[in-house]
């Protein structure tokens, strides 16, 4: 584990005034080189937990005030953490459940996590799959599209589509997001016509815009620079032409480090 906290950042259903309960778990199973992350994704910084120890995590996580359990990171540890969410559960964690993926799964694992998880939060990053596609370039994840969609349709029929409170805090259904890649228009606009022709049009989709090339992306021309105004203009302009409903936008400004973690393997004051 590299860290958990408090976090302010997420989409507002997910922050909401006090805070998501984001808990990272360290590792990953993507290579993406652009990865904002990569200090615990790819250095695989962190803290060796027990399970027991994850779970005293989750209600620690809880105890600060957490709107939810925002578990970052975690399909590679699916059955650490399926065990410690159902031991939580039993000892008093009831805060909805948030599984933030990069959405390279399988079914069959997925499958595990029915009735576990209330909110599937997954990045749908690329929709081409060929040699030298963006998947495989950056993130060397070849069938990623394929699996992505797959893991992502499961998910739905798991949760459907969001439901809030009185609050306007997700309680139950997916949220799809998807970063927006300065100079790759065409992978955004592919990604949201699969949105909008295999799933309900009022399906909630962040689409975001806080790219920055960190990492390994200063070796990749291509991607070594910000987006532009004109870039993302483009992309929300598209996601109304296909006539989705629901959504969040960011700010360029999000494009910064400074909405980056620090990664000091503080676990909640745990």
């Amino acid at each position: 584990m590299a860290k958990a906290q408090l976090h302010m950042w997420e989409e507002p259903c997910i922050s909401g005034t006090g805070g998501s309960g984001t808990v990272f778990f360290s590792f990953c199973n993507l290579r993406c080189v652009f990865c904002q992350n990569h200090e615990i994704s790819q250095l695989g910084r962190g803290r060796k937990l027990s399970v027991d120890e994850l779970i005293r995590l989750f209600l620690r996580v809880q105890e600060i005030g957490a709107h939810n359990l925002n578990l970052v990171s975690p399909t590679h540890f699916l059955p650490q953490v399926t065990i410690a969410l159902r031991r939580a559960r039993q000892s008093g964690l009831h805060l909805p459940v948030i599984y933030n993926t990069n959405a390279y799964e399988t079914v069959t694992a997925l499958r595990f996590l029915e009735g576990l998880v209330d909110v599937y939060l997954p990045d749908l990053k690329y929709a081409s799959d060929g040699p030298g596609s963006p998947a495989r370039r950056y993130s060397r994840a070849p069938g990623y599209f394929a699996a992505a969609t797959a893991a992502i349709s499961e998910m739905f029929r798991q949760v459907g589509a969001p439901q809030f409170d009185a609050d306007g805090l997700v309680r139950r259904g997916l949220i799809i997001r998807h970063l927006v890649l300065p100079g790759h228009l065409e992978e955004t606009k592919a990604v949201l016509q699969w949105i909008a022709g295999n799933l309900p049009r009022s399906v909630y989709v962040s689409l975001m815009a806080q790219y920055i090339p960190v990492n390994r992306a200063t070796r990749y021309p291509e991607i070594n620079r910000g987006l532009t105004e004109a870039e993302y203009e483009e992309a929300l302009d598209y996601f109304t032409s296909l006539g989705l409903e629901n959504g969040y936008r960011q700010e360029l400004g999000a494009a910064s480090e400074s909405f980056i973690p620090r990664f000091d393997l503080d676990l909640a004051g745990l």
